[in-house]
């Protein structure tokens, strides 16, 4: 067993709760801006008394709604800037918020108003009301659905307006530490979603424990950050409460809008999930070859990656120097350009980056602090930092943070962080946490100097017909960083030997057609047969293959004529693959893999 723990920087008291920090800014420094707000093409200023007000005035509006302290009340909703004042109007009320997806399906909406008992929801568009609507008669304690687009968050604020300030303070005043914010409920990757239970005290602690000793250098005056990441994801979310509770400016995007919203805004610092840092490699990969420069961004890829593994080694050499500040001016300061061209760190937590991907992006100029942690733990556990970065791991605990790794190879988590329980849900509880320690499922493993490496899942781990445990994770992670693939799922428990399905990555066959001289009509189902695109794919899984022993290596693959999607009930909406629903889905796939 063994153990690493670093010291709270900051203790939280027991009466503190969300709203402090931005009515304490109001009061304190009325003009300072808080955040830049989309109005058609430009971004407007918004200020500490502004934000403070807007938030107040929907707040009362809920008391005037009947929203009692400690109701449930639930936001359905892309990231946006209304977004961030009704989870702070919520709170501001009292109440608890409870975030649901935006690509949720009805029935997924259902169960999570429902088992939340939610009095009251904030819904997007008019087809989230309707999916809420279709469900009214059965959830019995919902009594109110305002449609965001719709203008009814307008109308809650008329309704409050006869509700005096005194009012609004007190109830403002009345949630502690100790008092729940927010329900989170879990991806649901191995059943029901469950309401992770996250305490004011989880993210005020957590949020200025990880901007005063994890993330201080990024957090400096005019640090800026553009939110992408759903808000109903526990990592956006608590880095939209770090912002507020900071003073970074916050802006908010979605992955339609990114690029021309990242070069207006120019955000200082971003957050996002491997697959978005893979599908701008993987872009720019095949943009450089479509453009006849393949072998110049070939050479500057290997050329970032040996300046990177320098900086570890006792710094690069003046030959590797010069080739450095060549390709700075032929590829890296156009990839830092296509993200607003001030972006110096990102954030990057849901699974593993690779060691060979965090190597390019520190050598091309951004820096990605890999980290680590769940809903259950208010996003972070640990993560690497400017100061103390170890690539290839997840970095050290977060202050207030204790790490142990279990004599079975799991992970323990233990601090601020860690959530109070699952609502209504004792059982579930219970296995999760045990004298304090959060059982995290996954495994991992501990260095001297106390950072984090990930392995794989406890209940992931497969077992061949011949005995050998098997961690399909760091297969899958090697698989996926090909630029043809999309997504893989390894497979073999009670099975002879290893395999895998792949699925092709839609908008790298267009490019990957042109250079092979494929008719552009060419389908996914028509490409999984031909023999150029097979020989790519066995390269990838050659690659990944290299990373494990001859027994767990990947004997047969096979490439599916669909890539998994949320909408099919294959992954979840934080991108993660729903096993499960997958090997239930392609099991005539899977078994072919082991009889033909």
């Amino acid at each position: 067993m063994r153990e690493f723990s670093v010291p709270a920087m900051v203790e939280v008291s027991d009466s503190a709760n969300l709203t402090d920090a931005p009515f304490t800014r109001a009061a304190e420094e009325p003009g300072t801006i808080v955040a830049r707000r989309k109005r058609g093409d430009a971004w407007s200023a918004v200020t500490a008394a502004e934000f403070a007000a807007e938030a107040a005035a929907v707040a009362k509006g809920l008391v005037a709604a009947g929203i009692e302290p400690g109701d449930r009340v639930c936001l359905l909703s892309r990231t946006r800037w209304e977004w961030t004042v009704l989870d702070y109007a919520i709170w501001t009320a009292g109440a608890i918020s409870v975030p649901i997806y935006e690509t949720s399906s009805a029935e997924q909406i259902e169960w999570i108003v429902g088992d939340s008992g939610a009095k009251a929801v904030f819904a997007e568009t008019a087809e989230h009301v309707a999916r809420i609507t279709e469900a009214r008669d059965r959830l019995a304690d919902l009594a109110h659905v305002w449609g965001i687009d719709a203008g009814d968050v307008d109308e809650v604020v008329r309704l409050g307006a006869e509700v005096g300030d005194d009012v609004a303070e007190e109830r403002r005043r009345s949630r502690t530490a100790a008092d729940i914010a927010t329900l989170v409920y879990t991806s649901g990757t191995t059943g029901r979603p469950k309401g992770c239970e996250i305490t004011h005290g989880n993210l005020v602690s957590t949020a200025r424990n990880a901007v005063q000793g994890a993330i201080a250098e990024i957090a400096v005056e005019g640090s800026s950050t553009l939110l992408f990441l759903p808000l109903a994801h526990v990592f956006a979310r608590l880095i939209q409460v770090a912002t507020i509770e900071a003073g970074i400016v916050l802006g908010h995007s979605d992955i339609k809008n990114l690029l021309p919203d990242l070069a207006s805004f120019q955000p200082t610092f971003l957050l996002a999930v491997p697959r978005v840092f893979e599908k701008v490699y993987n872009g720019a990969e095949q943009k450089a070859a479509a453009q006849g420069k393949g072998k110049i961004f070939k050479a500057a890829a290997e050329t970032a990656i040996a300046y990177s593994r320098a900086m570890d080694a006792g710094g690069p050499g003046l030959a590797l120097k010069a080739k450095h500040k060549v390709f700075d001016v032929l590829v890296y300061g156009k990839l830092r350009a296509a993200v607003g061209g001030k972006v110096r760190y990102a954030v990057s937590g849901g699974a593993a980056l690779g060691e060979r991907l965090g190597h390019f992006f520190r050598g091309v100029g951004i820096t990605i602090l890999e980290g680590y942690g769940l809903t259950e733990t208010t996003a972070p556990a640990s993560v690497n930092r400017p100061t103390a970065i170890k690539i290839g791991t997840v970095g050290r605990p977060i202050p207030g943070v204790d790490i142990r790794i279990a004599d079975d190879g799991e992970v323990l988590v233990r601090g601020v962080n860690v959530l109070r329980g699952y609502w209504n849900n004792e059982a579930a509880t219970k296995e999760a946490l045990e004298d304090g320690w959060l059982h995290t499922g996954d495994l991992g493993s501990l260095d001297d100097g106390g950072f984090l490496t990930i392995t794989g899942r406890k209940k992931e781990i497969l077992v061949t017909a011949a005995g050998k445990n098997v961690a399909p994770a760091p297969l899958e992670d090697r698989l996926r960083a090909h630029p043809l693939v999309s997504q893989c799922l390894v497979v073999g428990d009670g099975r002879k030997f290893i395999s895998a399905l792949v699925t092709l990555d839609e908008e790298a066959l267009g490019p990957w057609k042109a250079r092979h001289g494929k008719p552009a009509a060419m389908t996914i189902e028509e490409l999984r047969t031909d023999p150029d695109l097979i020989a790519e794919v066995e390269t990838a899984v050659a690659e990944a293959n290299k990373s494990v022993s001859h027994a767990e290596a990947i004997k047969k693959h096979i490439i599916l004529g669909v890539d998994f999607t949320e909408e099919a009930g294959h992954m979840t909406p934080s991108l993660k693959v729903k096993r499960n629903m997958v090997m239930k889905d392609f099991a005539a796939e899977i078994d072919s893999l082991y009889t033909s």
